[in-house]
């Protein structure tokens, strides 16, 4: 069966955060149910459709910002009473809008993730994780990493209390009361969770999850040991997911899984004959969506899904066709419903033209006189920059909550902008003078009518550190712009890790002073990504890194006056060491530095390189090699005479094209990587081998692994 769904935009409402919509039960099978949902403004409005109207049921006055939107009720009852996190308040109201809660935690942070079950309320703020028992505070719980999303297993079916933590560093942690009871390592850092089916599936202990980087996977919560039932790889690229719900879409009495992306991409999994999610439907709207509910608002009878956006549109894609026949051999017909509808919209329109004229007018006429002020108006941005594992770049997102008009790029560390597909704004580069004012890149993205989200990705180089800012100027007038800050790391193409391969040759730096736990957790911070701000609990931590560009690997391990930092790559060891020694000087700290280098280990990492560098090369050759042999095939007629190599060259010339494209500097890059490591191998012996480069570079011209290696061990 074929899934056809309708889009019907509903109302709009403020900048909404994930998770912050819902709809409320049904009165009856099928009936049409209340859409109630939260904004930044902190306004709670809960309405329903009647005759193709959005009506109001109530409407709450502006606020705190609201961060979640959760329902709630007595077990086993229709849950329908509205509980909303504003700052470190809770506050709870009815279906009708009379409130009858208001909550202030103990947090001292703002409330990021909430979960209802009865008369339990667990909370996270961004490291910190709270149980309430009729607002009793019963556990707590201090996260080493930021907490995305919190959740419990249905207690009326697993009869014990089993909150899950989503936590940034890839890792789900099971909590019994105040402590770990295990932790789940994810493919990806966790944004969000949800029951799998709405109630745990079978055994009540499934728990779906989604990650940042758009993977998605099945697990059962069990006392002992998690069992990962299934999981989807995001081969398509596309967002990451911060919406999950259960419902049956496809009408075949089976729950179909419902997923919003931060791309826009909304999709519907149904389960074949082994439980296997299978991708039914998928529509891409023009914003984040972060809210996702299966029901009915439209229109009795017909089901749908209801997402909320980042810039607050309630849309419905709905099963109800668009239009009717009237009768076999008759042509389709408006009806009357249709026709109201579009004189209506007709008349608001001419309405809300008229008032734009009215105010253009007006603030033009004030704009003139002597006592005239001119307030910048506020916008909403929502960014996102993430290193992505599968290609080493970093992914930019920007989002606004109304159209772009132009982003400036500037960057004060060299750094390649890679092509994407989704992206259709008209880039220009200007020329910067890199010597004098630290420019390095001036890129202007010119953006298309109605463009509210723009996806950039770059490549950086590491060693090179410093700030890469985003100045968005949004369509509004007077014109306005808002600059966006992200920290180039000197290790910036290494991701977090849990384990790694012990048996590598080794490089090891150890530094002792007279430095802090906190002061050398800092130090750590400012040179790798997807470390927690805030010092873990304890005296002593290690953390595991790869390389995503060559799957090399780190170990760092600091304890107050020690830190060791082990590394099969060289250039690794020698970037910690400037940038660390560097640092402490900076604080007048004296640090005492001593390094154990492995040999073997230059010839491992020379190892690890070369399928790169060897599929890099051949890739080069034959794109140099197609306008020749389009030249051959235009001159001969066809291209019989050619080589099968040749042929298959001329056959697969626009994708070669279009990789070599995606990849630019790439060649260039892990030529850099090996002259990096030749310097450093040397740096670390005492001598200068800058001289010996061009050599070096004329070897790597006329490519062989065995002559590379040679020409490390003989120089």
């Amino acid at each position: 069966m074929d899934l056809n769904l309708n889009r019907a935009d509903y109302l709009q409402v403020g900048v909404t955060s994930q998770k912050a919509m819902k709809l409320l039960p049904a009165s009856r099978y099928r009936a049409t149910q209340k859409v109630v949902v939260g904004d930044h403004d902190g306004v709670v409005m809960c309405f329903g459709m009647k005759k193709g109207e959005a009506v109001t049921v109530f409407k709450t006055l502006p606020g705190q910002k609201i961060a979640r939107l959760e329902l709630g009720g007595v077990l086993n009852t229709p849950q329908e009473k509205i509980f909303i996190a504003a700052g470190s308040e809770i506050r709870g109201f009815t279906k009708r809008g009379k409130q009858f809660l208001s909550f202030e935690t103990n947090l001292t942070e703002s409330i990021k993730a909430m979960h209802i079950s009865g008369s339990d309320l667990f909370l996270s703020a961004s490291y910190i994780y709270n149980h309430y028992c009729d607002c009793k505070d019963q556990h707590y719980y201090l996260s080493g990493d930021k907490i995305n999303d919190v959740i419990c297993l249905p207690v009326e079916r697993v009869l014990r209390d089993v909150p899950v933590l989503a936590c940034q560093d890839r890792v789900l942690r099971v909590l019994q009361g105040s402590d770990v009871m295990y932790e789940i390592e994810v493919p990806g850092p966790p944004t969000v969770l949800a029951l799998h089916n709405g109630n745990g599936g079978d055994s009540g202990e499934d728990l779906l999850y989604g990650t940042s980087d758009g993977k998605l996977g099945l697990i059962q919560i069990t006392t002992s040991k998690p069992i990962h039932k299934w999981e989807i790889r995001n081969e398509k690229k596309r967002g990451g997911i911060l919406c999950i719900d259960s419902f049956d879409i496809v009408g075949d009495g089976v729950k179909d899984l419902l997923v919003g992306r931060d791309d826009g991409m909304v999709e519907v999994y149904s389960f074949d004959n082994a439980n296997e999610p299978v991708l039914r439907f998928d529509q891409t709207l023009s914003e984040s969506v972060t809210s996702i509910q299966g029901g009915c608002v439209g229109k009795d009878g017909y089901d749908e899904i209801v997402v909320s956006t980042y810039s607050g549109w309630i849309t419905g894609l709905t099963t109800e066709p668009i239009h009717k026949e009237s009768g076999p051999g008759e042509e389709l017909k408006i009806n009357q419903e249709m026709q109201n509808k579009i004189s209506s919209l007709r008349s608001e329109l001419e309405h809300l033209q008229y008032k734009v004229l009215q105010e253009r007018e007006k603030y033009q006429q004030s704009s003139q006189s002597s006592k005239a002020k001119s307030a910048v108006p506020s916008f909403s941005v929502n960014d996102k920059f993430t290193l992505n594992k599968d290609d080493a770049s970093y992914s930019l997102i920007l989002e606004v909550q109304t159209a772009i008009d132009n982003v400036l790029i500037q960057s004060d560390v060299p750094i390649d902008l890679l092509d994407v597909d989704k992206n259709s704004a008209v880039v220009s580069f200007s020329s910067c003078d890199s010597e004098s004012n630290d420019n390095f890149l001036l890129a202007t993205y010119r953006c298309q009518a109605n463009t509210t989200r723009l996806e950039l990705k770059i490549r950086s180089i590491e060693g090179q550190y410093g700030t890469l800012q985003a100045y968005v100027t949004p369509r509004i007038q007077p014109k306005t712009c808002q600059v966006r800050q992200y920290l180039i790391k000197p290790l910036s193409l290494h991701q977090r890790t849990h384990f790694i391969d012990h048996d590598r040759p080794m490089n090891t730096l150890t530094l002792t002073g007279q430095f802090s736990f906190a002061e050398l957790h800092s130090w750590v911070v400012f040179c790798l990504p997807e470390v927690p701000e805030k010092p873990p609990a304890g005296e002593c931590v290690t953390f595991y890194f790869q390389n995503t560009f060559l799957d090399t690997q780190l170990e760092s391990t600091y304890r107050k006056g020690e830190g060791v930092f082990k590394s099969d790559n060289i250039s690794t060891i020698s970037i910690l060491k400037d940038v660390l020694s560097k640092e402490a000087t900076k604080r007048k700290i004296n640090l005492n530095i001593s390094y154990e280098i492995n040999e073997v280990s230059v010839k491992h990492t020379l190892k690890l390189i070369h399928p790169k560098l060897e599929y890099q090369l051949l890739l080069a050759k034959k794109v140099q090699l197609i306008d020749a042999l389009k030249e051959l095939q235009v001159h001969e007629g066809n291209t019989n005479f050619l080589i099968p190599e040749y042929r298959c060259i001329l056959e697969e010339a626009d994708h070669l094209q279009e990789e070599y494209k995606k990849q630019p500097a790439h060649l260039e890059r892990l030529y850099g990587m090996i002259t990096d490591l030749f310097i450093d191998k040397f740096k670390f012996k005492g001598t200068n081998v800058k001289t010996k480069v061009p050599l070096l570079l004329e070897i790597l011209d006329s490519y062989d692994q065995n002559a590379l290696i040679a020409f490390f061990d003989a120089a």
